[in-house]
């Protein structure tokens, strides 16, 4: 397994982890056991209410430079630019295009199970949970879809909690 992999299969246990805990803290609901799937399924599986629930995962950076940036990978000066550029652009705008572009990709995928939740996990260090909150009526989540519901991680480390974008 190329080390990539590997690292991504990490932020998707990471994240599964956070959510795992801020929905028990938010809703008493005990939800265990996350393990990694093939890629026909989604990412991550767990057990809630005595039942298999599988998690897609996601992450909110932004754009593939600042995702570069955050992941602390080598920066070109051709990527310094474009990050430059992207400073320029009222943050709420490029949270919604990020997010809305986020769901647009993930409605058009179909999975081998019964039921899915996707979480999101925000990764951008200047984007909040108020941020995301303020702009959640703009929120787009194309139809049709197979996720049961759509929640975000407020932040990188969970200490926001969850928001949920659908239903």
């Amino acid at each position: 397994m190329q080390d990539s992999e590997r690292e991504k299969i990490e932020l998707e246990h990471q994240a599964a982890k956070l959510f795992m805990r801020c929905y028990e803290k938010n809703t008493g609901k005990p939800i265990r056991h996350i393990w990694h799937n093939d890629p026909m399924r989604p990412d991550v599986s767990c057990v809630f209410e005595g039942e298999r629930l599988d998690l897609e995962i996601a992450h909110l950076y932004g754009s593939e430079e600042e995702a570069m940036e955050i992941l602390g990978r080598h920066l070109t000066p051709q990527t310094h630019q474009v990050l430059a550029q992207l400073k320029q652009e009222p943050v709420e705008e490029r949270l919604l295009k990020a997010l809305n572009r986020i769901l647009e990709n993930k409605a058009g995928k179909r999975y081998r199970t019964e039921r899915v939740w996707l979480v999101i996990r925000n990764a951008h260090p200047a984007w909040r949970q108020e941020d995301i909150k303020a702009v959640e009526h703009l929120i787009r989540i194309p139809e049709p879809h197979v996720f049961e519901k759509v929640w975000i991680l407020g932040d990188f480390e969970g200490k926001t909690g969850i928001v949920r974008l659908y239903p």
